[in-house]
């Protein structure tokens, strides 16, 4: 019988936005405003961004969800205001902030998608390394509509997923994708049933788990910026970080037991 998730103790028990379990080194992290639709507000924001910075030593991987049946309609419009430009490129910047953390922080993180995918909650999702749909998730970029524009690094992130057009389209027409239409697209990498997601998430997450954490490591923080890169200094990052995965111990080790016929072999690829 698996081991049951455990709360989080000390600072990240006192994050009242979130709800943080863990189970061995899988966290299972949860937006907690059901009310509002898990609504980014700047409270929920910059507990993100603890959270993320403040993971305890043995995680491995964090599992985002959002509690009740959206995952994050976006930001919280009632909290909007009325901002100077300065004021504005502050606000949009302590969310760039957050969501680095969660790109490009110490574990891979999966995301488990279920109704409203929309706005800010659409650039939180972006920022996940694995994206798993529920059949109820839909996706929305309605800042258009609403004289807004991306502010959580949803141009940077949504564009590598689903191409500059796509983007732009859900922007100027209020365009919304379905589950299956998203997926198609490149907006999730696995599809499930309804209430199927987080089963799939840590499914996923025991295996990202498993792997050795400087490879982990490697192809969260190495992997987007080698793509950004010119071709030739692109294969020379990679050399580098090569050569210096298969130098850690632990790849070491995991070599010797594949070698030994210790460790499993690839086998059929199983449906996203």
């Amino acid at each position: 019988m698996p081991l049951a998730f455990q709360p989080a103790a000390g600072l990240l028990a006192s994050l009242d936005l979130l709800r943080i379990e863990q189970r061995g080194g899988v966290v299972h992290l949860r937006l907690n405003r059901p009310a509002k639709r898990n609504a980014l507000n700047d409270a929920l924001v910059a507990q993100l961004q603890t959270a993320f910075v403040n993971l305890p030593g043995s995680s491995k991987v964090v599992v985002l969800s959002g509690e009740g049946r959206q995952f994050c309609a976006g930001l919280d419009l009632s909290e909007l205001g009325e901002r100077s430009v300065a004021e504005g490129i502050v606000h949009s910047r302590s969310w760039h902030a957050a969501f680095e953390q969660i790109q490009f922080g110490r574990v891979p993180v999966i995301a488990v998608l279920h109704g409203a995918v929309v706005g800010g909650g659409l650039e939180l999702a972006s920022a996940a390394h694995i994206r798993v749909a529920e059949a109820s998730t839909f996706y929305a970029l309605p800042e258009g509509q609403r004289g807004l524009f991306v502010g959580g690094g949803g141009s940077a992130r949504v564009p590598r997923l689903i191409g500059a057009a796509r983007m732009a389209d859900m922007m100027l027409t209020g365009r919304v994708y379905d589950a299956a239409e998203g997926h198609a697209i490149g907006l999730s990498q696995y599809l499930v049933d309804d209430d199927g997601g987080l089963a799939k998430a840590f499914e996923l997450a025991e295996k990202v788990a498993a792997n050795a954490p400087l490879s982990n490591f490697a192809v969260m923080h190495a992997l987007p910026r080698i793509a950004d890169m010119s071709h030739s200094d692109g294969l020379f990052t990679e050399s580098l970080m090569a050569a210096i995965a298969q130098g850690d111990d632990a790849a070491k080790d995991r070599m010797r037991a594949f070698l030994d016929g210790k460790a499993g072999k690839v086998g059929k690829a199983a449906k996203p």
